[in-house]
Order: C-alpha cells, then sequence, then structure tokens
C-alpha cells in the first residue's frame, strides 16, 4: 500500500481528505461518524461573525430590560451563568471534539471586521481547536470602497487573529481579487500558514411568484474545481505556504489532481453531503490503488508533481491554455452540436 500520510498547517494527517465546513461538522456525532469514515481532519461548521453581534445585542437587551422598574420585579431574571453568551456552544464543540477524537480539529472564523475575532479565537484555542481557517466572507458592493481599502480590511483581520493565537490560522481566499497571486502573497508575509482556495460566494434568486430575492443552496459540481487547481498549480514554489483545495473535489481523481497541482490537502464537503460518508474510504482505496499502479509510493512524490514548475509547457496554465481551449470546437454548418477534438 502507497503511503497516504500528508501534513497542513504543521498537523500530520494520515491521508490527504479533509472534510470542510458543513452540516456534517456541526455537530459531535457528526464529527464521530466523519472520523469513522476515514477523515484526516475536520473543519468545524463555522461560526458567523453575525452570531456573535446578535448575541451580544441580545444579552444587553435582556439584561437592561425593566431597568427602570420597580426593583421588586428584578426577581424574574434567572442567575447571569444561565445566559448562553457568544460563542459557548460551538466552544463546547470543540471542547467535547477534542476529547473524542483523534484527528484534529479546525475551528471556523467566518467574518470580515475585527469584532469579536481576537478573543473567540483564543478561546477556540483554549477549547483545543488544533487550527483555525478563517473565512473572510466579504462582497464589497460600495463604489466608493477601493480594492486597496478591500485587501487592507482582510490583512488587518489576518493580524488581528495571528497576533493572539499561537495555534496555526488558515485563510479561506475569494477567487475575486484583481492580483489573487500578489494577494495570497502578501497574506503569507501577514502571518497566514496555509491558503484554502476558494471560498464559494452563494448567490441569491428570485421568486417568481412572491417577487421575494430567496436564497438557492447549490452543491458544488466537479468543474468548479478548475479555478483552484489552477491556482495551485501557479502558486505551488512560488508562494512559500501550504495550499488546500476546496469546492469541486469529488472523487479520487479529484483529489489526486489537488495534490499533484501542489495542495497538501483536499476539503469535501458536497460530496459526502449527497452519497454519504461511505465515499470517503471509497476514494482512498482508489487513491491507493491508481498510486500502486503507477509505482507512487507516497503522497510526497505526487505533490506538486503537475504544478507550473514542473510540467514540460508552463504557458498552458495561462494565456496559452485560453487559445487551446477554444481551438477544441469546430463549427458544424447544419447546426448540431460541435464536434469536440481534444479534452479539457
Amino acid at each position: 500500500m502507497a503511503n497516504l500520510e500528508t501534513s497542513y498547517l504543521g498537523l500530520k494527517l494520515k491521508n490527504p481528505i479533509v472534510a470542510s465546513a458543513s452540516p456534517l461538522s456541526d455537530s459531535l456525532d457528526g464529527m464521530l461518524r466523519l472520523e469513522e469514515a476515514g477523515a484526516a481532519a475536520i473543519v468545524c461548521s463555522s461560526l458567523f461573525e453575525e452570531q456573535i453581534f446578535h448575541d451580544g445585542l441580545a444579552l444587553n437587551h435582556y439584561l437592561s430590560y425593566g431597568t427602570d422598574s420597580n426593583s421588586e420585579s428584578t426577581t424574574y431574571f434567572p442567575e447571569f451563568n444561565d445566559y448562553s453568551v457568544g460563542p459557548e456552544e460551538h466552544l463546547r464543540l470543540i471542547s467535547k471534539a477534542k476529547d473524542r477524537l483523534s484527528i484534529p480539529i479546525i475551528a471556523s472564523l467566518n467574518g470580515v471586521t475585527s469584532t469579536g475575532w481576537t478573543e473567540w479565537a483564543k478561546l477556540a484555542q483554549e477549547a483545543g481547536a488544533d487550527a483555525i481557517e478563517l473565512n473572510e466572507y466579504y462582497l464589497p458592493t460600495d463604489p466608493q470602497v477601493s480594492s486597496e481599502e478591500v485587501e487592507h480590511r482582510y490583512l488587518k483581520v489576518l493580524h488581528l487573529v495571528k497576533s493572539c493565537v499561537q495555534i496555526p490560522v488558515a485563510v479561506k481566499m475569494s477567487p475575486y481579487f484583481s492580483s489573487t497571486a500578489n494577494m495570497c502573497q502578501r497574506l503569507v508575509n501577514q502571518g497566514a500558514d496555509g491558503l484554502v482556495l476558494f471560498n464559494r460566494f452563494y448567490q441569491p434568486d428570485f421568486d417568481l411568484d412572491n417577487l421575494e430575492v430567496v436564497p438557492r443552496l447549490v452543491l458544488s459540481s466537479p468543474e468548479e474545481l478548475r479555478l483552484p487547481l489552477r491556482w495551485v498549480a501557479i502558486l505551488y514554489g512560488r508562494v512559500p505556504t501550504d495550499f488546500a483545495i476546496t469546492s469541486g473535489v469529488h472523487g479520487a481523481d479529484d483529489v489526486l489532481k489537488c495534490l499533484m497541482a501542489g495542495a497538501s490537502v483536499a476539503m469535501m464537503a458536497s460530496e459526502l453531503l449527497r452519497h454519504g460518508l461511505g465515499r470517503i474510504g471509497e476514494i482512498l482505496t482508489e487513491i491507493d490503488g491508481w498510486m500502486e499502479k503507477r509505482e507512487y509510493e507516497s503522497i510526497k512524490q505526487l505533490k506538486g508533481s503537475m504544478s507550473q514548475l514542473h510540467v514540460a509547457d508552463p504557458a498552458s496554465f495561462e494565456r496559452t491554455s485560453y487559445m487551446k481551449t477554444l481551438q477544441l470546437w469546430r463549427h458544424d454548418p447544419t447546426g448540431a452540436m460541435p464536434a469536440r477534438r481534444g479534452i479539457f
């Protein structure tokens, strides 16, 4: 059997499959099932900045409610310890998971301002988290906000979190920076121990019956792998950090591609939500078989072997690829579907 061990954020992992944040990791039972299925590490379901803000407002409301009333009415308040303040449930989940699981637990913070993050990051570390995934989910919609201001916001949040914890911090990146490579380098310079490519920005939809804007959850498809695959292959060996690929990882081929591009791990959620946790074991078996057939002995051998630094045609990751792709199709004058001349 091939050696499937890898390392990510300084953590030794038994294989390269990490369960990304999802409903599967929002309970202790779910996390136990993920470990049993073969996941090498788990990213906890995200704590959102809005949750911390909302809990703080709610606590303030109930503590101040009735303060101008007759003092006899104050007896209806429960003791202060009865209140659940901020991210306590998340912290308890991390603590319980560390007691019961033997694989690394990565806490996930989802926000973009500095409010509350430093304190929560310290508490997550104290609860036992092995690392933090900083998911800076921010969609700049103000025409007056420049790209430099947006980038500064990301860097500031990272700096604040890194300054208050000793455990590794990875940043889950947006794919929409004007200079992705430069932003990756700046995040690493600011202290990021790893980069997760890429964040999926869920898009709203229109409900034409009720004339409302509504959320639509669409699980990822394998085609979405190409964007992070390309960027990891370009950045591997140039930006000195650990890379994780998320979104579009559905099978053994996808995991192998991630590793050969230069990623340390492949993160998975949609495939497991669709087809069950048994897919982890099936995929690991297929990876082992593929490696044995081609005489690969370890993940270390695979890692980065198809990156831009190591392929015969480095330009295939850049503009040349665009031109070649357009040439893979030829026009059919009958109007039928064009025949494909090559393989994407």
